[in-house]
């Protein structure tokens, strides 16, 4: 199923006139199960690809681990729980928020010792490593990770 672009009244917590000010690209409600995990990354692909992203990989790997971490560690992983993944263009960069329910008892933070090499508990850190600049916060809507990826190629290394 094709995602299709969604203008909604509260993208992320945002209002109206917000969102359309950012370019929302497209919108997902999951339920909070690990099944979503799949759902959100074929939708960001297919999203991405009708735009041509050049770091759609990226940006799939991302949404990947941040949707992984909702379902896993959210109370968005309990009955009815949902998870949204928002997509936006703003200023050169793609943007996305990934809302769930949050959690009383833990806050996102990247993991110490967390490298290429851990099994486990990396998923931050590749967002960390991968995204231009990444964070989260509090909204009305719930706990936002959000984040950008620059919408040209990332420079080469010499």
């Amino acid at each position: 199923m094709a995602p299709e672009p969604y203008v909604d009244p509260g993208c992320a917590g945002l209002p109206q006139h917000a969102s359309k000010a950012v370019g929302l690209l497209g919108r997902i409600d999951l339920p909070g199960e690990a099944a979503s995990v799949h759902e959100a990354r074929h939708y960001l692909r297919v999203l991405l690809a009708g735009i041509g992203h050049p770091q759609a990989d990226d940006a799939v790997l991302l949404v990947s681990e941040l949707v992984a971490n909702s379902v896993r560690h959210s109370d968005s992983r309990l009955p009815r729980g949902q998870v949204t993944v928002a997509v936006t263009r703003r200023s050169g960069t793609l943007h996305v928020d990934v809302v769930d329910a949050g959690s009383a008892t833990s806050a996102p933070r990247v993991r110490a010792g967390a490298d290429a090499e851990t099994c486990t508990g990396r998923g931050l850190w590749l967002v960390q490593e991968l995204a231009a600049a990444w964070g989260w916060h509090e909204s009305e809507a719930g706990r936002v990770v959000w984040f950008q990826l620059a919408l040209s190629n990332p420079p080469t290394p010499s």
